[in-house]
């Protein structure tokens, strides 16, 4: 029960994106359709471990739950240190279940799995098709140069997402260019 009270905290604490009602996106609102997304791709994948992948989704913000989100242009050595010492707390926390979470994170960390590298790819993609769902005016300067980059080296290996990332880029040039 502790331990889904700290979880809590995804619900409540809110990342940099906006949803398109000027309101902040919560961290579990981003893990959740993230993991939707795998979901749905699966079959597009089905040489890869997709349980394993929304397992991934599901999981990879729960340090956030300790520490708040911190934008990944503004996140350093010392955040991901503090992020990756929450995550050792909390699955510590479930002991029966803490060797499959601790390996779980580790693959995801080292990204040498097709698997982990499919969720890191979704994972800045969402972040992406998030920030076109919002306004601009919620955008920071930064963001309408790093909107048509972020993930795209991810997705490159996967065609389906490489389509997809090219979408989204037609997406963020469209609403770039409503603003003139």
């Amino acid at each position: 029960m502790d331990f889904l009270h700290i979880l809590e905290n995804l619900k409540c604490g809110t990342r940099h994106g906006w949803t398109h009602t000027l309101r902040h996106e919560s961290v579990a609102e981003h893990s959740f359709r993230l993991a939707c997304m795998a979901l749905l791709l699966s079959g597009e994948f089905p040489e890869l471990d997709m349980d394993k992948v929304i397992k991934m989704c599901l999981i990879h913000d729960w340090g956030e739950a300790v520490t708040g989100d911190i934008p990944s242009f503004l996140k350093t050595e010392s955040d991901e240190s503090r992020e990756n010492e929450a995550i050792r707390a909390l699955t510590a926390r479930l002991t029966d279940m803490r060797p499959q979470l601790d390996a779980l994170y580790a693959e995801m960390d080292a990204r040498e799995t097709p698997e982990a590298r499919l969720y890191k790819a979704l994972d800045r993609l969402e972040a992406v098709i998030q920030h076109n769902e919002a306004p601009l005016s919620t955008w920071l300067p930064l963001e309408r140069e790093l909107n048509l980059t972020y993930g795209v080296e991810d997705c490159e290996p996967f065609p389906f997402l490489r389509e997809l990332r090219r979408l989204a880029n037609e997406d963020t040039l469209r609403k770039l260019a409503e603003e003139s």
